[in-house]
């Protein structure tokens, strides 16, 4: 393997790794180019701010519907299978749209229910695929999977996708989600050539208890101090991030005066932020302990609300969001990897789903709670609503990090790698 094959996908972590990997950066492109695209459909076809609104919240809606179903299912089932028919189904989906669109009978309310019907099946593609990578590679080796996979996010979810999705759609309506159909097809094509995923053997229950999937998933949660307070203080700081980033193009366009391209350029530097990372955290992991590294991650979030707040330049704010954009990273690949070293392998995919209802339920609140401060008390409200509440949950969990990261990882068969 080249030197730069090596970087990317080291040959430790098995060919099954790296099918799994050019599936998700495949299928990541498709959902960035989808990220712009699927806005200015909507956005095309009605003037109603409110409905050009539903067509984001559709996308969350799904998941504070199904997730928790969703995470049972994948514990239950071929999880690789899983995440092959529920890419199958999104593809069928945006096919839809696509006729409906080449006839010329699209209307608003049929994008919208595409938009929903194509996050369904997002739940149980994204819920199933997230149980794969620690079946594939060894405890030690989460911490660099998750950095790779969360690179392919980073770079075709966020920086290459949405410019495409914009000039395709300019060229034709049909065109971006064509190829977004072509990316997912081509994801389900890779991740077919993992091996198949057995579905895990599941614990003994204790006499007199009767199974039920969701809530021997919450009843497992409650028990295990250290994966519960990982899962509230994402949806805390979900919370708190959402509330100023419901308004954060009138806080760019209006309070920093930086204008539609400014208000662009700050999602593309959060974004190379984190790519700037992905190149550091293999290092960090090696030379740096977890909690350290939470603690660091988690007042950076502090103090970035705080910055955000009192600064008034473009400037500033440019950098303030390309650091944002570097930790960021780095606690969402520490996060996911405590998370899956604790998790049993028969339970992954239903921990993971109630950490997701809890990650968009907190966008939810989030976002409605900063239009509403928003409305009240001014664009630069949310900020310091973020940065209360962020600095009042840090001192509340700032002990028990110490207990998260050390946690002793569940004992599973060794995955084959």
């Amino acid at each position: 393997m080249s030197s730069l094959g090596e970087l990317i996908a080291p040959r430790r972590l098995g060919k099954d790794f790296r099918w799994l990997l050019s599936s998700s950066w495949t299928s990541n492109i498709g959902d960035g180019i989808a990220l712009s695209a699927a806005p200015l459909l909507i956005a095309s076809l009605t003037p109603s701010p409110l409905l050009v609104a539903a067509g984001a919240m559709m996308q969350y809606l799904p998941w504070l519907l199904f997730g928790l179903f969703a995470g049972a299912i994948a514990d239950h089932h071929d999880r690789r299978m899983l995440v092959m028919i529920a890419d199958g189904s999104r593809a069928v989906v945006v096919l839809a749209l696509v006729v409906f669109l080449v006839t010329g009978h699209a209307t608003v309310w049929i994008v919208l229910a595409t938009t929903f019907l194509y996050g369904v099946a997002e739940v149980f593609a994204d819920t199933a695929g997230s149980t794969l990578l620690p079946m594939l590679v060894k405890p030690v080796d989460l911490g660099v999977g998750n950095a790779r996979m969360q690179a392919g996010f980073l770079v075709g979810n966020q920086l290459a996708g949405p410019p495409i999705g914009a000039f395709l759609f300019a060229v034709g309506s049909f065109w971006p989600f064509l190829t977004q159909i072509l990316c997912v097809s081509l994801g389900v094509i890779l991740i077919s050539r993992i091996a198949r995923t057995e579905v895990p053997p599941r614990d003994p229950l204790p006499e007199g208890v009767k199974p039920h999937p969701i809530r021997e998933g919450l009843r497992w949660l409650r028990a295990h101090p250290p994966v519960r307070t990982l899962v509230i203080v994402i949806l805390v700081f979900n919370v708190t991030w959402a509330a100023p980033w419901s308004i954060l193009v009138l806080y760019a366009t209006e309070h920093l005066g930086m204008g539609p391209v400014g208000f662009g350029t700050l999602t593309t530097a959060s974004a190379l932020g984190g790519i700037v990372a992905t190149f550091s955290f293999g290092w960090l992991e090696r030379h740096v302990r977890f909690a350290t590294l939470m603690r660091v991650c988690l007042s950076l979030e502090v103090l970035m609300h705080l910055s955000f707040a009192l600064t008034t330049s473009g400037a500033v704010a440019l950098v303030i969001m390309f650091g944002f954009g570097a930790y960021a990273f780095i606690w969402g690949t520490i996060s996911t990897t405590v998370r899956q070293r604790l998790v049993p392998l028969h339970l992954q995919g239903r921990i993971a789903s109630v950490n997701m209802v809890g990650v968009f339920g907190g966008l939810v609140i989030g976002q409605l709670l900063g239009g509403v401060i928003a409305e009240t008390w001014g664009l630069t409200a949310p900020w310091w609503f973020a940065f209360g509440g962020a600095l009042i949950t840090l001192i509340a969990v700032w002990r028990s990090i110490s207990n998260i990261a050390a946690a002793k990882p569940v004992i599973d068969e060794d995955p084959a790698v």
